[in-house]
């Protein structure tokens, strides 16, 4: 998936069910590949980290990739949602194979 921000990066994602969508990053490993959340309609829905017992980073972008916002969740954070809806969330959890696209968001050294 490419994901507009100042330019574009590649983010190798692997797309949620229905179902996959209660789960996310819960009760996965840090080594987990990244999660693709894609909504029908604009939301704002929220988000938790109860049961991922590692820092990842959320993207939440608009049907074009854009990003609209951005931020790293920590272990068993409660409700965190972006200020605007949005309709894609990308969940990448923060590890050395993701190192180059978290540091493009957030800076060097935040892994």
């Amino acid at each position: 998936m490419k994901i507009k921000y100042k330019e574009d990066i590649e983010v190798p994602v692997k797309k949620v069910s229905e179902l996959g969508k209660l789960s996310g990053l819960m009760f996965r490993t840090k080594e987990t590949k990244s999660l693709l959340f894609e909504f029908k309609n604009k939301t704002r829905l929220g988000i938790h980290s109860f049961f991922v017992m590692f820092p990842f980073l959320a993207v939440w972008t608009d049907k074009s990739n854009q990003v609209i916002e951005f931020r790293v969740v920590e272990s068993f954070s409660p409700i965190i949602r972006p200020k605007k809806p949005f309709t894609k969330l990308v969940e990448i959890p923060l590890n050395n194979k993701n190192k180059k696209i978290v540091e493009f968001f957030v800076g060097e050294g935040k892994v």
